[in-house]
């Protein structure tokens, strides 16, 4: 009886709060360190880990905006901020906070349609760390995170999106080979006009060539006219030219004119030559 009486002497480890009561009332929260109760009088009341806490939100059934039925789990992170709040706030913080992390789950999945749900998880996380902090500012206790784990829908209605998605997997796959056709014939139309406009070029290059050459050679047969040298080596030319022609007949055609006489031969070559020298007069007169 007489040891009942000694002073209690408690450890308070880190990262932990003790909230002493005397008398049924609360004294004050112990921080981490070594300290004494007088018997009778004072009294743990409770004890509470400041740690970042995981609890697992069990499956629940939530209806979407668009009135679809899914099953959804997640995973909620909890910290004590406040021993005193958390011991006197509410009976059991950590069974309400889970409560109210399933009902405000339910509600913010309401606002949404299926699809927004799958497509914007980190923001319906976000909503519902909001909500549960503002319900729970007088308990002590602070949301930090919470994760959707698994969305769950039903069969029919998963097998009607696999379809869908298949469906517009195709439809974006015709579109690339529609549009690789496309460009394919532009490509080729591109290539015959870039080599239409060389041909043209070249061409057009050849013409300005043999027209440099025949200007040429026109100025070279000018200068080389001056003088009776000149005239007569012309004369000589055309009369090589024109014994020339008439010995390719007989190679080129099946039917040849020929002349009644060998001698006509020399009369169509002195024509040639008066046909030159009428045309020489004529440019000299003038």
């Amino acid at each position: 009886m007489m040891r009942s009486m000694f002073p209690k002497l408690i450890r308070v480890k880190e990262r932990q709060a003790v909230i002493i009561e005397r008398f049924g009332k609360f004294l004050k929260q112990l921080s981490p360190g070594f300290y004494i109760l007088l018997p009778y009088i004072d009294r743990v009341a409770y004890i509470h880990s400041l740690k970042e806490e995981v609890y697992q939100i069990s499956s629940q059934a939530a209806i979407t905006k668009d009135n679809v039925e899914i099953t959804l789990d997640g995973v909620l992170y909890l910290k004590i901020i406040d021993a005193q709040k958390a011991s006197y706030g509410i009976g059991n913080p950590i069974e309400a906070m889970q409560q109210l992390a399933q009902t405000t789950m339910r509600s913010e999945l309401g606002k949404l349609k299926l699809d927004d749900t799958f497509r914007g998880r980190e923001e319906i996380n976000h909503a519902i760390v909001t909500a549960i902090n503002e319900a729970s500012a007088d308990w002590g206790i602070n949301c930090m995170r919470y994760e959707i784990k698994d969305i769950t829908i039903p069969n029919t209605l998963r097998k009607a999106m696999e379809r869908q998605a298949e469906t517009e997997r195709q439809k974006r796959a015709e579109i690339l080979n529609t549009e690789g056709k496309r460009q394919a014939e532009i490509n080729v139309a591109e290539g015959f006009r870039q080599a239409s406009i060389l041909i043209a070029e070249g061409e057009a290059k050849a013409i300005q060539i043999k027209a440099d050459a025949s200007a040429e050679s026109i100025k070279l047969l000018n200068k080389s006219l001056v003088g009776d040298a000149g005239l007569q080596a012309v004369r000589l030319r055309i009369a090589e030219k024109f014994m020339e022609a008439y010995s390719g007949l007989a190679k080129k055609e099946n039917v040849m004119v020929i002349p009644s006489a060998p001698n006509d031969v020399g009369q169509m070559v002195k024509k040639a030559f008066s046909i030159f020298d009428d045309i020489d007069k004529k440019s000299s007169s003038s």
